[in-house]
């Protein structure tokens, strides 16, 4: 396990002497210290007070630190978004990590998205910073999990991260080995191996969940539990905000995207794939006067052309991470 470390802000994003004045306003100056669990309490406290920014203040700052490396506008860049940190952080605590060290890292990848953030592109910071925040804690996760032992592909990555859910999703979580109808489904639905289901679980249970009416410390008696260090679940405003703005940029890609296709691929592909009652083959063959086969030639070729497409939008609107 990694020691925990204080969560600190690279030299170039640091504030001046002019963030004092924020003190007046009970606002901190700087980013309390993350140092241990003993500490989380205070740090979740003390980040409720940095103000939620509005879309035409971000945008200024934004461009402030991009065009004139202005480290005031930076700093209120990352603190205003240090409680979305906290709470995507949360959602990886099974995973045997203290919370403390997955914020650090999260608050890592937080400022990577500010200092790469592009105003002008027409979303907002939160949309952005989520990938880099999740990419980050993710990554680190997977080097406490000893990546050399459970494998760095991608399908691995996605089994990691997604096989605590589907057990839970299927009433399975409490199981040792899996049932072999249930490793089935899990590996047919994450595109993996039955063996690598099998080998990832029994890794994972290795690590072992602790109970949250245990006592925060062994030589304690009903001094506290963990339980008593877990927030309120509920989504914050700046999850929201991104969640919405995300859901609308995935939708503005798509829409964008089919406009390399023609007609009758973006008819035939909106049929099958994207409808709520999808056409089979054969009725859409019968429409067209085509073989099915052609029909499913062109959906698979439709398909293919729609995610370069969108890869490309992504690629030049940044919001892929760097290979």
């Amino acid at each position: 396990m990694n020691p925990a470390r204080p969560t600190q802000i690279p030299a170039e994003i640091l504030p001046s002497p002019k963030v004092a004045a924020m003190a007046e306003a009970k606002v901190p100056a700087t980013i309390p210290a993350l140092g241990g669990e003993a500490s989380l309490n205070r740090y979740l406290s003390e980040i409720r007070k940095f103000p939620i920014l509005a879309p035409e203040e971000e945008f200024m700052l934004a461009k402030r630190w991009r065009e004139h490396q202005d480290t005031d506008a930076a700093h209120r860049l990352v603190t205003s978004h240090l409680r979305l940190v906290s709470k995507i952080a949360m959602g990886y605590r099974g995973y045997g990590l203290p919370v403390s060290e997955l914020i650090a890292e999260g608050n890592i990848g937080l400022m990577q998205g500010v200092k790469k953030f592009e105003p002008d592109k027409g979303f907002r910071l939160a949309t952005y910073a989520m990938w880099w925040i999740r990419a980050s804690i993710q990554e680190f996760i997977l080097r406490s999990w000893s990546l050399v032992k459970i494998g760095t592909t991608a399908a691995q990555k996605k089994l990691f991260f997604n096989l605590r859910r589907m057990k839970s999703q299927i009433g399975a979580l409490e199981e040792g080995d899996l049932r072999p109808e249930v490793v089935e489904k899990i590996a047919h639905d994450l595109n993996v191996t039955a063996d690598e289901v099998i080998s990832m679980n029994r890794r994972m249970a290795m690590g072992g969940d602790a109970s949250l009416n245990a006592p925060l410390r062994a030589d304690t008696d009903g001094d506290g539990q963990w339980q008593d260090w877990l927030t309120d679940e509920g989504p914050i405003q700046d999850e929201i905000v991104a969640e919405r703005e995300e859901s609308s940029l995935r939708a503005a890609l798509l829409a964008e995207a089919m406009a390399v296709l023609n007609d009758r691929e973006r008819h035939i592909l909106t049929e099958r794939r994207l409808a709520e009652e999808p056409k089979t083959l054969e009725e859409l063959s019968q429409e067209y006067d085509i073989s099915r086969e052609r029909v499913r030639q062109i959906e698979v070729r439709a398909f293919e052309k729609l995610q370069k497409a969108i890869r490309k939008l992504a690629t030049d609107r940044h919001l892929l991470e760097d290979a």
